[in-house]
């Protein structure tokens, strides 16, 4: 068995068993998760993030089997990384090529887990829209983190799949963040509202299956006399995930503005995921208060798409993913102080 399958065998194991424990432990006592748990799981998730950055910066080389430099430029040209190889020196050009890599790795946690907040935002709405239970965010949540996972692999290893054969995606990738992100600014103070009822999900779902009136507990599936039926809450999580395809749209494309590999991509993608769900519970009292992220977003979105768009330029012009990431936090900064400095005027009358 090769490197790389080790390598990614590895992470695919760890993901499996935090999951694992995190609903053996959790899921089943439907008690509302207090705002210490979930920062201490926010601390955690990031710590696990940036201790996978340090393993890439160590054991990198072995996630594409990178033993000598024929090997390790193949890899550099295949994934379009932006650095300079030092044909003399395999061990300078190694120790360039991993910190480049969990540099990539890096920028696109950044990138993926602010775009997570806007996520924040809608899932607050579909909690509330649908009365969903407090005690009952956690289940609907790790549940949802799992099927965005697998729909997220399959979105990246396809997506670098057609990338690499066909150049030009990645313009219209750069085309479509663009629009997105102005589109995102144009309608950054429009208040979202779901309605349960008139969902294009729930109506799918309601042709499909017999759904119960109310919830029962915190069940997804129930059975009353002989007859199977879904729940409003499993209603709640099927929401969800096409709410997280939705979004999906977006930040896929936009990390790989910062990367081709498509297993940092992936990388990125997934922590970013997992760290969600302890995010949500961490702002949902709060983020009402940053309202500014939303332009903040959108500016970064339209940064990354133009990225895309002008790469070559940009790689001409030494622009490396260092800049990438000063860029991308300052936008995110810049838009979290506004929104602390500046805060917003209540309604009033």
């Amino acid at each position: 068995m090769s490197n790389e399958l080790l390598f990614f065998g590895g992470f695919l194991i760890f993901i499996v068993l935090m999951l694992a424990i995190d609903l053996g432990l959790f899921s089943k006592s439907n008690k509302a998760v207090s705002l210490t748990q979930a920062a201490i799981m926010s601390a955690v998730w990031v710590t696990f993030a940036l201790v996978f950055y340090v393993v890439l910066r160590i054991w990198g080389h072995e996630l594409h089997d990178v033993h000598d430099f024929t090997r390790l430029a193949e890899i550099t040209q295949k994934h379009l990384h932006n650095i300079r190889l030092i044909p003399d020196d395999f061990a300078a050009s190694l120790t360039i090529y991993k910190n480049n890599l969990a540099l990539e790795y890096l920028t696109g946690y950044v990138v993926e887990y602010a775009l997570s907040v806007d996520n924040i935002f809608v899932m607050v709405l579909i909690f509330s829209s649908f009365g969903v239970p407090a005690k009952y965010y956690h289940k609907v949540l790790v549940w949802g983190i799992i099927g965005a996972i697998i729909l997220r692999f399959l979105f990246i290893f396809l997506g670098a799949a057609l990338i690499s054969q066909f150049g030009w995606i990645l313009y219209i990738f750069g085309f479509f963040l663009v629009y997105t992100g102005i589109n995102m600014f144009l309608h950054r103070s429009e208040e979202e509202e779901i309605d349960p009822q008139n969902h294009t999900v729930v109506k799918f779902a309601s042709k499909y299956f017999s759904v119960y009136p109310t919830f029962v507990g915190g069940d997804f599936f129930h059975k009353e006399a002989g007859k199977k039926y879904i729940t409003p809450l499993f209603l709640v999580l099927l929401v969800i995930e096409f709410t997280d395809l939705i979004f999906a749209v977006d930040s896929i494309p936009a990390i790989f503005a910062v990367t081709k590999d498509p297993y940092i991509v992936f990388f990125s993608n997934i922590f970013a995921i997992l760290g969600l769900r302890s995010m949500f519970f961490l702002l949902v009292n709060i983020i009402h208060k940053f309202h500014y992220l939303k332009t903040g977003l959108s500016f970064l979105l339209v940064f990354i798409g133009a990225k895309m768009l002008l790469h070559h330029w940009l790689d001409e012009w030494g622009f490396t993913t260092s800049h990438s990431l000063i860029v991308i936090v300052s936008i995110l900064a810049v838009s979290v102080i506004a929104s602390l400095v500046f805060p917003k005027k209540a309604k009033t009358g």
